[in-house]
C-alpha cells in the first residue's frame, strides 16, 4: 500500500513539475546589452553568489538562471554575469 502512494505521488510531483518548466520558458532573448540593460540596469546574473570579475559596478544585477542563459552570448567576459554596469 505504502508503494503504490509513494509512486502516486512521484508521479503527481513530476507531472506538475513538468507544467511548472513550460511556464518559465517564455524568457525574452535581447538582442545586445543596450535593450537588456533598459530593462536590467544591473546586468543579468546567473545566480546571486556570482562575483564580477571587472570590479566595482554601479548597478546591481537582476538575478535569474533562466534569463542569463538565454542571453549567454552577451556575457563577454564569462563572469555569469550578462551586460553588468
Amino acid at each position: 500500500m505504502k508503494k503504490i502512494l509513494t509512486i502516486t505521488l512521484s508521479l503527481g510531483l513530476l507531472l506538475g513539475a513538468s507544467g511548472l518548466a513550460e511556464a518559465k520558458s517564455n524568457v525574452k532573448t535581447y538582442k545586445n546589452c543596450t535593450e537588456l540593460n533598459r530593462v536590467y540596469k544591473g546586468g543579468v546574473a546567473q545566480s546571486s553568489s556570482v562575483k564580477n570579475k571587472g570590479g566595482k559596478t554601479k548597478y546591481k544585477p537582476f538575478v535569474s538562471k533562466e534569463l542569463y542563459n538565454a542571453n549567454i552570448k552577451s556575457d563577454r567576459d564569462k563572469d555569469l554575469i550578462a551586460c553588468e554596469k
